[in-house]
């Protein structure tokens, strides 16, 4: 499929609708090609290796109770 910059702009619904379909989009800018988007094989699943920010302060031992520990942070703002 061809689309163009604009019908990427005002309509990316649609252009989204046919990378999911499995087709190749090309983006054309003043009739020629700048772009091609390509559906991904398999959506990755992200796990707690891969991502490095999940647990990343889950051996702090002055945040296991969160409650408290936000307690004391914002004592000196709501006293």
């Amino acid at each position: 499929m061809k689309a163009t910059a604009c019908d990427l702009r005002y309509h990316l619904k649609s252009v989204m609708e046919s990378v999911q379909r499995g087709e190749d989009v090309f983006i054309t800018n003043r009739g020629r090609i700048k772009a091609k988007i390509v559906p991904v094989d398999s959506p990755a699943k992200e796990s707690e290796e891969e991502n490095l920010f999940v647990g990343m302060w889950k051996h702090r031992k002055d945040m296991k109770d969160v409650r408290t520990y936000l307690r004391q942070i914002r004592r000196g703002r709501f006293s």
